[in-house]
């Protein structure tokens, strides 16, 4: 009987296949082997944004000396804001930067160093194994806790814990829309969360600000996260969405918690956005530079009264229309008795971004609120999520 040649004995015709013969913790390792073999590349590394997007970690350099800081301008910290490849021919040698990305979420920086200035062929052939590096990471992500070791810079709280495990990516990009969101503070948040999901030319975001604080207030959050999320898997609407986990509180708490969330589905077609309202979060437009809350009837939070109903809401958003979404962590916060950050301060963060695309404007407004707090912890949760619409471009397949 012949014998079946194993995994290691399988000469690898391409990167994807080298990486899926790697163990789910030696994923970087096994990327630099295939490029120096492959591509007689001199080495190689990937740079993880942390938790904030506050800087970029090496996986096989973690320490704290080799923290880039995002809001600077070495070429990495360049390449991961602009999702441009660029090439540094510094003091260092030459060197190379790519984007680490997959469906929008930017998951880092490959860096690779080169005798020379690479050739278009090579950094074309090097972006491509960047993507299937990218998503080769977020796959390893479910079996090896070695990247979320290199992206995480403190202790996690275990309210902060759950509530991480719970966010789908904090970027997504399609031709007709990018969205970005963002979780503060990132390591001891409690209640507040995003949810986003793609389904049949249909993007879904919810915004979750729990009630209460650390533990008890991740519990309530997972409770209706998921609640949300299995109506929205078995094809419930928006307002069966909400009815689910309004119930699903109800039947745990029997009204002594409750939970506001703001559910948003866009229609790829059409720009019609339906909406349910069950509370604090606020949804905000910004079209022509200028910022507008969007009016929606506010119904009663999730999980006060057995058996709550909730209707739905519609509005229009047009190509080149941005929205914000925000917990009452952002526009309620009044430090130092000073006015509250949404009357007025909230607004001109957001005309600052009109330049920087969805994944760079949450963190612009995120950095403001925090210097309105004198970079200090903020003292609630907050939640910014930030969809740029383009409109339809592309004809989906199938």
């Amino acid at each position: 009987m012949a014998m079946i040649p194993g995994r290691a004995m399988v000469e690898d015709a391409s990167f994807a296949a080298h990486l899926r013969a790697a163990a789910p913790d030696r994923q970087v390792e096994a990327m630099v082997g295939y490029l120096r073999t492959r591509l007689g590349v001199s080495g190689a590394d990937v740079l993880l944004a942390d938790y904030r997007i506050a800087g970029l970690w090496g996986v096989l350099d973690s320490t704290t000396s080799g923290r880039i800081p995002l809001t600077g301008q070495d070429a990495a910290a360049r390449c991961f804001s602009s999702q441009q490849a660029l090439v540094d021919t510094g003091p260092r040698g030459v060197r190379l930067y790519v984007p680490v990305t997959v469906w929008g979420e930017r998951v880092g920086v490959l860096v690779v160093e080169l005798a020379e200035p690479p050739s278009d062929v090579l950094a074309g052939r090097l972006n491509v194994l960047a993507g299937d590096l990218a998503l080769a990471l977020r796959a390893a992500d479910r079996d090896t806790d070695r990247y979320r070791r290199v992206r995480r810079r403190g202790r996690l709280s275990m309210a902060a814990e759950l509530q991480w495990e719970l966010i789908p990516g904090r970027s997504l990009w399609h031709d007709s829309y990018l969205l970005a969101g963002q979780l503060e503070p990132a390591y001891t948040v409690g209640g507040d969360n995003f949810d986003w999901a793609v389904n049949d030319d249909r993007l879904t975001v919810t915004a979750v600000n729990g009630d209460g604080t650390g533990l008890p207030a991740s519990l309530l959050t997972a409770l209706a996260v998921n609640a949300m999320r299995n109506a929205r898997r078995s094809g419930g609407s928006l307002a069966e969405q909400a009815e689910l986990a309004s119930d699903t509180i109800f039947q745990h708490h029997r009204g002594e918690r409750h939970l506001a969330t703001v559910l948003l589905e866009l229609d790829f077609h059409t720009g019609r956005v339906q909406a349910v309202d069950a509370g604090s979060p606020r949804v905000m437009r910004v079209r022509g530079g200028e910022v507008h809350r969007i009016s929606l009837e506010e119904q009663l939070p999730l999980g006060m009264f057995e058996e709550g109903r909730y209707s739905s809401q519609e509005f229009w958003i047009e190509p080149g229309d941005r929205l914000f979404v925000v917990t009452d962590g952002v526009y309620a916060a009044a430090p130092g008795e000073r006015e509250p950050y949404g009357d007025r301060v909230l607004a001109k963060a957001i005309r600052s971004t009109r330049l920087q695309p969805a994944t760079e404007a949450v963190g612009t407004v995120m950095r403001d609120l925090r210097d309105y707090h004198d970079d200090t912890e903020l003292d609630d949760d907050a939640v910014i999520v930030c969809l740029d619409w383009h409109g339809m471009k592309t004809e989906r397949l199938g």
